[in-house]
């Protein structure tokens, strides 16, 4: 690809990012939820895809602490699927109960808010989005193993959302999206058989119990709400007419003609 291909290709998604695209067909939506259903339920794969998840999650921490003017020293990622983000700041109060708070609802929230631009038909948006993410997050990531996962995945939004065709990178977008809002629940179940099993006081539940002296049970359900919630407004909105699949409309009001 020469200098002025580069330049039109570069022209081309600035305008892009500023419009809307055409809505994909309902068999890519219904055929991503299907692909992103059995990433996060089938074991082999979910070891895989639960980096991504990790990713988020630990994102999530992050920019909480940043925004409660906690100051962000490292993330670490490991190939376990395990991560930390260390921060800075007072060890109680409300800042770190808010970023504590926010690993495990990052992923379904993340999920939500893309689900709600590419509902809008704003799929190159939200590939660029999560490209600028990921390159914030790239900064602060002090391992090895963790600098390679942010990295590859940015990599990856980016050849899609470069190269790809209008095709494929809705279908990667709502595959993404998909993932999100399915993983929100399982690291949830997971937590909790980690906190029965372990008994150590070391999880984001048991952080939280601690700052704020309520049952690191409640924190768990705080988590799986969320992530239901999340995962039943998202489908909602990447389940809308936009995507040619009319939902019930509670007021008793109709479906348009197709």
């Amino acid at each position: 690809m020469d200098t002025a291909q580069l330049v039109e290709r570069g022209s081309s998604i600035a305008d892009r990012l500023t419009t809307t695209q055409a809505a994909p067909p309902s068999w890519l939506v219904l055929g991503a939820a299907a692909v992103a259903l059995l990433l996060v339920t089938y074991r082999p794969l979910w070891r895989l895809t639960r980096n991504v998840v990790t990713i988020a999650h630990e994102g999530g921490h992050a920019l909480v602490a940043l925004l409660t003017g906690r100051r962000l020293n490292s993330i670490t990622l490991h190939s376990d699927t395990s991560g930390l983000t260390v921060s800075s700041g007072k060890p109680y109060g409300f800042g770190m109960v808010l970023t504590a708070l926010a690993g495990y609802p990052a992923p379904p929230l993340i999920g939500l808010g893309f689900a709600a631009l590419l509902g809008a038909n704003r799929i190159t948006l939200m590939l660029w989005i999560a490209i600028a993410a990921l390159a914030a997050m790239l900064i602060m990531v002090r391992n090895v193993y963790g600098v390679l996962s942010v990295f590859l995945t940015g990599a990856l939004v980016f050849g899609v959302s470069w190269f790809g065709s209008d095709t494929l990178q809705a279908g990667f977008a709502y595959l993404a999206t998909w993932l999100l809002l399915f993983a929100g629940s399982r690291p949830v179940l997971e937590l909790q058989r980690t906190r029965s099993r372990l008994r150590d006081g070391t999880t984001d539940a048991d952080q939280l119990a601690r700052l704020t002296r309520l049952p690191g049970l409640l924190w768990v359900l705080v988590f799986g709400a969320i992530a239901l919630a999340a995962l039943v407004i998202g489908a909602g909105l990447l389940l809308s007419a936009t995507a040619g699949i009319c939902l019930p409309i509670p007021q008793g009001g109709a479906c348009p003609a197709t």
